[in-house]
């Protein structure tokens, strides 16, 4: 997890001045912070048909430019829409990092368990993962979190070992472990590394409809292995929808095990590190393990 105590103070009157000091064309346009519950980036609207979206801390400086040089590569080759960068922000005011503009992408994040055409959303995230792992661009990165399962066992029986100390979370210690351990002997991919978003929460879907229209935040983005983009048949699908999306992608059993305890690996992480500092990302890893432990005991 990324520090939160890193980075610059960001506010509206910052925003004003970086946006009229780069880009006189949409100064004067109205500024106004964005809740969102990610924790890297401040995401403020510009007028009506602008997002200025700034790193909050030094680690999220890298996404900036690898953004800026893959948004527009991977735009053609996907059915939905993602974030395009109208403006490239530079350092000044006494903010120490680049930043950027994008158009405004509408829609709204699912909720997670409850969409409102689960099968549909199934079917339209499906159609994305796939289209991803179709890419075929040259000197791909390697996406966040892509790498072997067993890369992420130390951290995720850290995380285990910590939800211990705090009995209020509910967490069956045991039941989680052994999820986790049956995804440790799950065969590892052994194909090509392909292409991943590397971080489908639901925050970062927007849906109209109950139709899937936008994936944004591609700072995770890259290539490695499939089982990373099935996060959403457990941190937002309910269970006759994860099931149209397994179908969909023609998911195999080892990577259906590793996809699920990466997401599970995900939450338990997650849940001691936001649980008193950012409840959307903690209600959402409480929604994975609960999710998690209903699929195998079913």
């Amino acid at each position: 997890m990324i520090a939160m105590s890193e980075g610059p103070t960001v506010d509206d009157d910052l925003v004003r001045r970086l946006v009229a000091g780069q880009f006189p064309r949409w100064a004067g346009l109205p500024v106004r912070r964005w809740p969102s519950g990610g924790t890297v980036n401040a995401v403020y609207r510009l007028g009506d048909d602008l997002v200025v979206r700034l790193p909050l801390v030094r680690g999220g400086v890298e996404d900036v430019s690898a953004e800026r040089h893959w948004l527009p590569r991977l735009a053609p080759h996907l059915p939905t829409s993602i974030p395009e960068v109208l403006g490239a922000g530079e350092p000044a005011e006494g903010y120490p990092w680049p930043w950027s503009v994008y158009r405004w992408l509408a829609g709204e994040p699912p909720e997670a368990g409850a969409p409102t055409e689960p099968a549909r959303l199934a079917e339209d995230l499906a159609a994305f993962v796939a289209a991803m792992r179709g890419v075929t661009l040259p000197g791909a990165p390697t996406a966040h979190r892509g790498g072997p399962v067993a890369t992420l066992d130390a951290d995720t029986r850290a995380a285990i070992d910590a939800l211990r100390g705090i009995p209020e979370e509910d967490v069956d210690h045991d039941a989680v472990t052994a999820v986790w351990e049956e995804t440790l002997r799950a065969p590892g991919w052994d194909g090509p590394p392909v292409w991943l978003h590397a971080d489908l929460m639901p925050g970062n879907l927007l849906v109209d409809g109950g139709r899937l229209v936008a994936v944004i935040d591609f700072g995770c983005a890259g290539t490695g292995d499939p089982a990373c983009d099935l996060f959403p048949a457990w941190n937002l699908l309910p269970p006759d929808a994860r099931e149209v999306f397994r179908e969909a992608l023609a998911v195999d059993d080892a990577t259906w095990v590793r996809g699920r305890g990466r997401t599970l690996s995900q939450a338990l992480i997650a849940l001691p590190y936001y649980r008193r500092t950012n409840p959307a990302m903690a209600r959402n890893a409480r929604h994975v393990i609960r999710a998690v432990l209903a699929d195998v005991r079913n």
